[in-house]
């Protein structure tokens, strides 16, 4: 273990040992991906928030397991306006899996994000996806070769940074598709500044996501505020009704004083 995995939360540690673990796909995957930055671009055009909604059974964050089918609740979601769907594939900590993922796909027609933590190339090849995420924190010097890799299947890789040292080096590796997040690893604390003192610093031509912590409409109001071309969002849409959620979040523009 490195010095910046020690400084890891113990739950945090535990999901990159068992990510370390897994066995990657037995053939290698070509993807002909749906476009992540024309959907939000779609989404602008329409007057929605656009907003990328996550399938995620459990999380160490979270208490309790919704046991709905996550194809039904992946329909209401993009029922209620969702740009993209986030699934967790994740098996040992989110209750998620690649088979979820392929019925997902199957049913929608928005991309769809694999959320996961992979750290090895062979990793990829288990389950075609629109996108799929690369965390910089966890892949280290890696990165660049992840990123090459994704693309290569035809995935658009979104590349996870959490201050400016990786935004700096996922720049470097050529992301064009970006995600702060505001849950520090090393604390599991959420807070919505994290976005904010980091996306000033992202270029214009990358598509910039605000990750973790956006649980109320004014959230969703901050972070666009802060420079947010899309939100990812969780738990807020997970605990409840997925659609109307979805919907509340999609229509939570500047103008709007939703009552939270």
């Amino acid at each position: 273990m490195n010095a910046s995995e020690d400084s890891l939360a113990p739950e945090v540690r535990s999901i990159l040992d068992a990510a370390r673990e897994r066995p990657g796909g037995d053939e290698r995957v070509a993807v002909a991906a749906r476009s992540f930055p024309d959907a939000v671009a779609e989404a602008e055009a329409e007057g929605r928030v656009p907003v990328v909604a996550e399938v995620k059974p459990t999380s160490p964050t979270t208490a309790g397991e919704r046991t709905d089918d996550p194809v039904e609740l992946a329909r209401e979601m993009v029922a209620g306006g969702a740009t993209a769907l986030s699934v967790l594939t994740e098996p040992e900590h989110f209750g998620g899996s690649t088979e979820n993922l392929r019925r997902i796909r199957e049913a929608v027609d928005v991309p769809v994000l694999r959320k996961d933590f992979l750290v090895t190339e062979s990793q990829l090849d288990a389950v075609a996806a629109d996108l799929v995420l690369v965390i910089a924190r966890f892949v280290g010097d890696d990165l660049s070769d992840l990123v090459s890799a994704a693309r290569e299947r035809g995935f658009q890789p979104l590349v996870e940074v959490h201050d400016r040292a990786e935004l700096e080096r996922a720049l470097d590796a050529g992301a064009e598709i970006i995600g702060v997040n505001n849950r520090d690893l090393a604390k599991l604390e959420v807070d919505l500044e994290t976005f904010e003192s980091v996306a000033p610093h992202v270029p214009d031509d990358v598509t910039l996501l605000a990750e973790s912590g956006v649980t109320t409409t004014a959230d969703a109001r901050r972070m666009r505020a802060a420079g947010a071309d899309a939100l990812l969002i969780g738990t807020a849409i997970m605990d409840g009704d997925a659609r109307a959620n979805t919907e509340r979040f999609t229509q939570a523009t500047a103008e709007t004083e939703t009552s939270e």
